[in-house]
């Protein structure tokens, strides 16, 4: 399976948070799978710690391959995607995060229940 980590799934895998729930950490653990994070989530969590809605320590996305994660970045195909879809969640980052997952077949982990709303594969 090819997954996409939500933002804050990523930050608590990082933290090994108790939030983060069992079945992502049994797909995250399963070495079969292909595991992404993506540049959108970097500049989401650039943006929130310029803001202070976030205190995130170390560089971002320093331990994305130390964690085993693939790097994705956003590309004109996927802002395309992002185009067509319909406006049922206004946070630009998760909107982006969902034309990625769209455009390339992957799995989403968020446990974010607005995401419901788009029709693409998700593990909630």
């Amino acid at each position: 399976m090819r997954l996409l980590l939500d933002t804050h799934v990523y930050l608590w895998v990082r933290l090994d948070h108790p939030r983060l729930p069992e079945r992502f950490r049994g797909a995250i653990a399963e070495p079969g799978n292909v595991k992404y994070v993506s540049s959108v989530s970097s500049a989401e969590i650039a943006v929130k710690r310029a803001v202070g809605k976030l205190e995130v320590y170390g560089e971002i996305g320093g331990d994305i391959a130390r964690l085993g994660f693939d790097e994705l970045d956003f590309t004109h195909r996927h802002a395309m995607v992002l185009n067509g879809l319909p406006l049922h969640h206004r946070d630009p980052f998760d909107r982006m995060l969902i034309a990625q997952a769209i455009a390339e077949d992957l799995v989403f982990l968020t446990v974010d229940p607005q995401c419901a709303a788009y029709d693409f594969r998700r593990l909630t």
